[in-house]
Order: structure tokens, then sequence, then C-alpha cells
């Protein structure tokens, strides 16, 4: 997408782009911070950036220590390869990133079973799902290790999950002396969206992994939180995964604007995902419930009465309002859009009219 430059020089981003959290740009600061980032080598525990990032996400969580990682799937595979060995099992929902879009990688490179449960409407598993899945001990079985959750759950609309329920989760952990690891790709919009703080929602997890190039806007990279103990191991394991790093102070300096700055505005982009759901409430051929969107995602259906096909309606927006919708979600069911730092309020404001336009 190219850049333009209104008349004070920001940047600004010329195409409305909807379809995820991930296509946000490195903010200016950002981009000053990594040209000034001072680095070192980060296998030998050499560059400052990256230790200072990695102090900060730690205390930010609650956390004994934190590893950087290349990408959320990176730290969740990083996870669950150190909770668990091979033929070992982990709980988790039939909708989590980790079973639907991470490549089958638990599996491909730790032979770790998955044990799937179904995701409710809350984002939540059935506690007594969770308990029922756990094995007994019995030599036709693999061990159960791990439970896994996520927050917020992206598949049911970006639905944030309580601390309240998530300490019942680490409670059944604790007595069945199994290890809970939360991806938490977007925890800090759980946390906006609960008005918590982080720490309370990742007290009882074991580990926690969240993103950094999602909603808060940095280029590159996730983290992986847990004991001095488990991020002593999980270094070991990122750097079997071809994860150490050299110079990586570069991007960890964005990474350290995403904390100190991105974390505490979170709550625009939820309230620029309730205006965007309103509006097209109002528009014909539109299935929409507004209350259902709780942090800064969205989902609809098109009515069989649409007067155009999705995918003239897609490229039109695209061609004639330079906005770019997601995708399908949940098979193909429903659309999926994206509110974040570079969707701003005449944006949404810009795209309600596109699609008022379209199909009235």
């Amino acid at each position: 997408m190219p850049v333009l430059a209104d008349n004070d020089g920001h940047l600004t981003m010329d195409t409305i782009d909807l379809r995820s959290d991930t296509v946000t740009w490195p903010t200016p600061a950002m981009r000053e911070a990594m040209a000034n980032a001072p680095v070192g080598d980060d296998v030998y525990g050499e560059d400052p950036t990256i230790n200072q990032l990695e102090a900060e996400a730690a205390a930010m969580l609650g956390k004994e220590a934190a590893l950087f990682v290349s990408s959320g799937t990176m730290g969740n595979l990083t996870a669950v390869l150190t909770h668990c060995g091979r033929g070992q099992e982990m709980i988790l929902g039939d909708l989590a990133h980790i079973f639907r879009y991470e490549a089958g990688s638990a599996a491909a490179f730790g032979g770790i079973q998955p044990h799937t449960l179904p995701v409710q409407p809350d984002g939540t598993l059935k506690l007594e799902d969770i308990q029922a899945a756990i094995r007994g001990e019995n030599e036709h079985f693999p061990r159960t290790k791990l439970i896994c959750l996520e927050n917020t759950q992206g598949s049911v609309g970006g639905v944030p999950i309580t601390p309240e329920y998530t300490a019942q989760v680490g409670q059944i952990a604790r007595d069945n002396n199994l290890k809970l690891h939360i991806d938490g790709a977007r925890i800090f919009n759980a946390a906006a969206a609960l008005n918590v703080p982080v720490q309370e929602l990742v007290a009882p997890a074991d580990s926690v992994s969240f993103c950094l190039s999602k909603g808060l806007c940095a280029p590159v990279g996730s983290i992986l939180v847990g004991s001095k103990d488990f991020i002593y191991e999980a270094r070991r394991t990122r750097k079997a995964l071809g994860g150490g790093m050299r110079q990586a102070g570069v991007v960890a300096a964005a990474g350290l604007i995403a904390l100190r700055e991105m974390t505490t505005r979170l709550a625009d982009d939820h309230a620029n995902a309730c205006a965007l759901a309103e509006g097209l409430a109002k528009i014909p051929h539109i299935e929409i419930d507004p209350s259902r969107v709780r942090s800064n995602m969205i989902l609809f259906r098109f009515a069989e009465s649409l007067p155009i096909s999705i995918e003239e309606l897609v490229t039109r927006l695209k061609n004639d309002y330079n906005i770019v919708m997601g995708g399908y979600a949940n098979g193909r069911t429903e659309i999926r859009l994206v509110t974040h730092y570079w969707i701003t309020r005449d944006r949404v404001d810009h795209v309600i009219h596109a699609m008022r336009e379209l199909l009235t």
C-alpha cells in the first residue's frame, strides 16, 4: 500500500484495510525508535533492547521472565513443546488458533496430540468438558499435560475471557498437576474490554504468549512469558525451531513502543468497532447483532436478498472506495472485519457510507 503524507507531514494510509489487525503499520514513533535502537547479539544475551523488552513484558504480565519470538505461532509452539513431550496430550478448543491455524505444528514437530472441546459462544470451554477430558493414568492413554485457552477468542468475534473463568480453569490445572497456557495474541484487547489489569487476566497461567504485531502496531514479533525456569527451557526450544536472533533490537524497539503506548489506547479500536457494527445494522441485507461486538472484531452475515454477489461487493469496495474487506470466518458463514490503530472514526463513517451506497 502506498504511503501518503498529509499537510502536517504525518504518515497516513490511503487504503482502509479491515481484513485484520495484522495489517497495522508501525507508527512514526516506532520507526524512529527502530532507526536508533542500540543492538547486540541476542543469542549471547547481549542485545540491550531485546533485554529491556523482555523485562518490561514480564513485569507487565506479572511473570518472572519473557522471551521474544518472531510470531504468535512460534510463541504458542514454543510453549506447547516446552510443556509437553512426544505422545502427550493438550486440551484446547476446537476453534482455537493453535488447533485450526498453526499448520498442525504441535503434532508435526512435537508429536503432541490435541484433545479438542467445543468452544462456547462466550469463548470459553465448559469446565465439565475440561475435567472430563483429563486422562486417567492408564497405559492405553496419552498423558494429559496441558490446557490451552485463547483470550480474546477470535473465532467467535474477539470475545474476552474473564479472570474469574480463567481462575477456575487454572484451579482445574493445578488440581490435576497440569500446566495452563494462554494464547493471548490479543490479551491487551481483553484487558481493555473487561477494564481489568492484564496481570489479573493471566495470573493463573503458567505461560502466556501475546502479539506485538496486531493491534499494538509493531511490525513483527510476539512475547512468551512465564517462570524463569520455563523461559530457560523455552529459549532452548526457540533455538531448536530456528528462532535464535542476533541484532533483533531493531524490531524490539518497536515492541517497546507497543507496550508503553499502544496498550493504553485499544479502547478506541473497540469503540470504533461498535460504531461500525451499529452503522452496518441500519443497512439493508446485512444481518448483524451489534451487542456481540466486545473488542475490535465484527462478525456479520449477508442476507439471501443481497442484490449483488459478495465477490462483486468486495471488488467494488476496493476499486471504488479504497476499502479492503476481510474474508470469511467460521466455515464461510460469516464475514469478519477488524478495527485497529489505522481505522479512525472518519474511516468508519466512510465504510458505512460505502456499504449503504452499494446496498440500497
